[in-house]
């Protein structure tokens, strides 16, 4: 049984938030500029590497897509997961999953569980690379890939695991005045995390955890 079945992130007070840290320039998130990091990717660490586990289960590879659609203002698509899955449900998440035999590496389990997710077709997606591994609390060990997606698609949300898709600006993600940090202690275990809780329209949707964690180490990429 896992610790944090009743852990609301959203009551936990911000513990601090990192307004001294610079900004990534526009001009560093243009889909040319993504592409030369990429290609001559800089000596950085992640800052985020693993959570505290809370779950028994053996660990699972699995990958997620971080899609950054090409607008003339680059955004981040996520998803919104449904209430009913057994593991992070109702959770900000980026497209993707567990890896399956078949696959033949981290880009394609990416690849394939966001077609099966958005029906986002790869042939509007330009993976640049991964990133290293981050390993949940629940027990899997994501690689995050990276792409650029060309505008134009049409997506088709599995509402059996989808129930919402959105976008967040790249430049408000990569901005760490967004980035809260929070922590809690719950039967002796401490946990920390980052938030970034954008407010779209009348709706706020609260990236935290695993999505906000990968979020903070593409801004440590992008910062080296």
């Amino acid at each position: 049984m896992s610790r944090w079945l009743d852990f609301d992130p959203q009551q936990v007070p911000v513990k601090g938030v990192d307004r001294h840290l610079p900004t990534i320039p526009s001009d560093a998130i243009s889909p040319a500029a993504l592409r030369r990091r990429f290609a001559v990717p800089p000596k950085w660490v992640p800052e985020l590497v693993a959570e505290p586990r809370w779950s028994e289960r053996l660990p699972r590879h699995a990958s997620v897509l971080l899609p950054i659609v090409m607008r003339p203002s680059p955004t981040v698509l996520l998803t919104e997961r449904t209430l009913h899955l057994p593991t992070h449900s109702g959770q900000i998440a980026f497209p993707g999953g567990k890896a399956e035999d078949s696959d033949v590496d981290a880009t394609a389990t990416a690849l394939r569980e966001t077609w099966e997710e958005l029906a986002l077709a790869p042939s509007f997606i330009e993976v640049l690379g991964v990133m290293p591994h981050y390993c949940t609390g629940s027990g899997f060990i994501i690689t995050p890939v990276v792409a650029l997606v060309q505008p134009g698609f049409v997506l088709q949300p599995d509402h059996n695991e989808v129930a919402d898709v959105f976008e967040v600006p790249l430049a408000w993600l990569m901005n760490p005045a967004h980035h809260q940090r929070h922590a809690v202690t719950h039967e002796g275990v401490e946990r920390e995390w980052f938030a970034m809780p954008y407010q779209q329209a009348d709706r706020l949707r609260f990236i935290w955890g695993a999505t906000a964690g990968m979020l903070r180490n593409f801004y440590r990429l992008l910062c080296a």
